[in-house]
């Protein structure tokens, strides 16, 4: 919180000379101010009883002695009970049903907050609008859809938003970052109200704590800023109210909207896998109170929104992606397989992977840049872990950015470095002067064109995007698949090894079956005159040795897979399934396991797919729960999966499994060599692909298997 509000900050406020204190505003505790809009009444049930009450809720609802009441006082037994299944559907804000109390009619809001069962109620509009809401909605996310940026798509937002809400003024506003500050990218606005676009707005105007409420609720509407809050009785201060319709609002960010001429006011969250990406942020001169249907249709709008920005951001990246591993070949084409040591003695071409202005290479004691000579790398830098990047944009000195990749040992790496960028801005207030008197408070000053400030980021690099790290890390994998490279020509230089498995695995069943044979006629021959004892040794040696043919066959199925030549072709995935079914549906069958296979092709050896597909299959069997399940077969990104919601699998313990004879539940009930999953594996890396195991969405296991290039993610 402290490292939030800068030092500048803090003495940019005292220098303002007012009495005003931001750090109390980073400190408020906006989720627990103890009161509501008052155009609402709020009940907060704990044990079948009103256990937090709005003082307003005897005139909105037209009940009195609410306090303590059973709950079935106010909505009755069914209503109850479809309010508290409503509750239960995580649902957030958009879980709202219509209610009549007497002649009154309302449309109720629910969340649960700790242990309390939170009813929201608002009063309905006399004619309900979702009919009215539908058509436009549906227009507006269609014509959001053919937006090909990400400017474009915001500006077709705010323009459908401001048409369905009707607010003055609409913007569509991004972060720098997660904590930074924000820039306006897209607006509609009255003709009278100045307008706001290209300017940026101090991180300062949205404390932390806002930010996390963000990121939990997709929209918040604010009525009235001059609105009388209703409080909470007893001890509303205690009520969680983050999922609240009604919250009431901080002291603080009401004098800011009074200060910016705001009456009314709504923000949309635009989130980016979770985190505050932006806001849709609109303002009317007027109270406006929302029906929850609008609301509705605005976070449903923003909800769309997020997505279809994710997917133009990754369409973006993808592109840059595929121009970055073109180089990257080219790259390790040219430096043949003894990459760290080419880049020790010439790193260039590195830059052309990270737009950066200087690379620099660690191995041992020597550092090399880009440029042919010696340096140092910055002190500042961390090496991190292999498999791990390292990367800032704000250390001290000529490249405040870096962006660190290790390879091999003992600290090698190398160093993208970005020189300091100058960006000029224009501020809708004084970045210097945070807190000024404002003319209806001692808040921030008001916002606006006729007031906008000039200013530079100094002392930053150009941040790294995802991309910029996606790259590294790719980088960092095709120089682990050299090291691959290498270990598949040791592998060549076993066939003598796998041979002899061969070899010996075979020599061994012969006399196996011997003992097997010989230890059934012992049984048989002398039935009856054979003591418990002896028969149970017997039975022992009969049961050991068909143990030890299981595990024989599996190694010899095993050791032929080196052994074997490819004929990949392309193979329709669902007719594998089939033929895997013959051989391992009576096991699932047995198990209660049912197997859908979505239609696609896999280019692949088809026997060697079989292959993969029963083991995978009397595998989903085995490890299915009691009461059955499912198994799914599909292809996704050029790579098979096998998806059940068996069991599942420690994700500790996953690589494990991949192990020759290795089982990670031994018990009796789930027989087999442990040989299933070292045979996939095999076979994928026989075609260059891998094999791995990840959870399965909802609980089990799913299983993938590449036959070709596509990596591990």
């Amino acid at each position: 919180m402290t490292e939030w509000l800068t030092e500048r900050v803090a003495a940019a406020e005292r220098e303002a000379g007012t009495t005003f204190d931001l750090t109390a505003c980073v400190r408020e505790p906006i989720h627990r101010l103890g009161g509501i809009q008052s155009y609402g009444a709020l009940l907060a049930v704990a044990e079948g009883r009103v256990a937090v009450v709005s003082e307003n809720a005897e005139d909105v609802l037209g009940l009195d002695d609410l306090d303590g009441a059973p709950i079935e006082r106010v909505i009755g037994a069914q209503h109850r009970d479809s309010l508290w299944s409503l509750a239960d559907t995580d649902a957030g804000q958009t879980a709202m049903m219509p209610l009549e109390l007497g002649p009154r009619r309302f449309d109720v809001t629910v969340h649960r907050s700790g242990d309390h069962v939170v009813l929201e109620f608002e009063p309905a509009p006399d004619t309900p609008d979702f009919g009215t809401l539908y058509a436009p909605v549906r227009q507006a996310l269609a014509r959001l859809q053919r937006a090909g940026t990400v400017v474009e798509a915001c500006q077709a937002a705010v323009r459908e938003i401001r048409e369905l809400t009707g607010y003055d003024r609409v913007v569509a506003y991004r972060f720098e970052e997660t904590d930074g500050p924000g820039e306006v990218i897209a607006e509609q606005v009255a003709d009278d109200r100045e307008p706001w676009l290209g300017l940026w707005f101090p991180a300062t105007d949205i404390p932390p704590q806002a930010r996390r409420l963000y990121e939990r609720n997709w929209i918040r509407v604010i009525a009235d800023v001059d609105d009388a809050t209703a409080r909470l009785h007893p001890d509303g201060e205690a009520l969680d109210l983050s999922l609240s319709v009604l919250r009431t609002v901080s002291p603080f960010h009401l004098e800011y909207l009074r200060n910016i001429g705001v009456t009314s006011s709504m923000s949309v969250s635009l989130l980016d896998e979770g985190r505050l990406w932006g806001l849709i942020a609109c303002h009317g001169r007027e109270a406006k109170v929302l029906s929850p249907q609008t609301r509705a249709a605005c976070e449903f709008f923003g909800v769309a929104l997020s997505l279809h920005l994710a997917a133009l951001r990754e369409r973006d990246e993808a592109a840059a992606r595929e121009s970055s591993r073109t180089v990257i070949a080219r790259l390790l084409e040219r430096y043949s397989l003894d990459v760290p040591v080419r880049w020790s003695l010439d790193p260039a071409g590195l830059e052309q992977v990270i737009d950066c202005d200087a690379v620099l290479v660690r191995t041992g004691d020597a550092v090399i840049s880009s440029a042919g000579d010696t340096a140092e790398v910055p002190a500042q830098v961390t090496v991190p872990p292999a498999g791990e990047i390292w990367y800032t944009e704000k250390m001290s000195g000529l490249y405040p950015g870096a962006l660190v990749l290790p390879f091999g040992t003992g600290g090698d790496c190398i160093v993208w470095l970005r020189r300091e960028r100058t960006v000029p801005r224009r501020w809708a207030a004084d970045p210097r002067t945070p807190v000024m008197l404002g003319p209806h408070g001692e808040r921030l000053t008001p916002r606006g064109s006729t007031a906008v400030y000039l200013a530079s980021v100094r002392g930053r690099g150009m941040p790294w995007s995802t991309t910029d790290l996606a790259m590294a890390v790719e980088l960092g994998r095709a120089v682990t698949g050299v090291a691959v490279v290498h270990a598949r020509q040791l592998a060549e230089l076993n066939v003598d090894l796998d041979a002899f498995a061969h070899a010996a695995a075979h020599d061994l069943k012969e006399p196996l079956r011997g003992i097997a044979n010989t230890s059934t006629f012992i049984a048989e021959d002398a039935a009856g005159r054979l003591d418990d004892v002896t028969l149970r040794r017997l039975k022992s040696i009969q049961r050991l040795a068909t143990r030890m043919d299981s595990l024989l066959n599996a190694l010899l199925s095993y050791a032929r897979l080196g052994r074997a030549a490819l004929s990949a072709t392309s193979v329709p995935v669902a007719e594998a399934v089939e033929r895997a079914l013959d051989v391992a549906g009576p096991r699932l069958a047995e198990a209660s396991v049912t197997v859908t296979a979505k239609p696609d092709f896999l280019h692949a050896d088809p026997l060697l797919l079989d292959q993969v597909l029963v083991n995978l299959l009397v595998n989903a069997a085995k490890y299915s729960r009691p009461e059955g399940g499912q198994v799914e077969v599909g292809v996704a990104d050029g790579g098979l999966y096998v998806r059940d919601d068996g069991i599942g699998m420690p994700a500790h313990l996953r690589e494990q499994a991949f192990q020759l004879f290795r089982r990670l539940h031994p018990d009796a009930a789930r027989d087999g060599s442990g040989a299933g999953l070292a045979i996939v594996r095999r076979i994928a890396e026989r075609h260059g692909g891998q094999a791995w195991a990840e959870d399965s969405p909802g609980g089990g296991t799913t299983i993938w298997v590449t036959f070709g290039s596509r990596e591990r993610q």
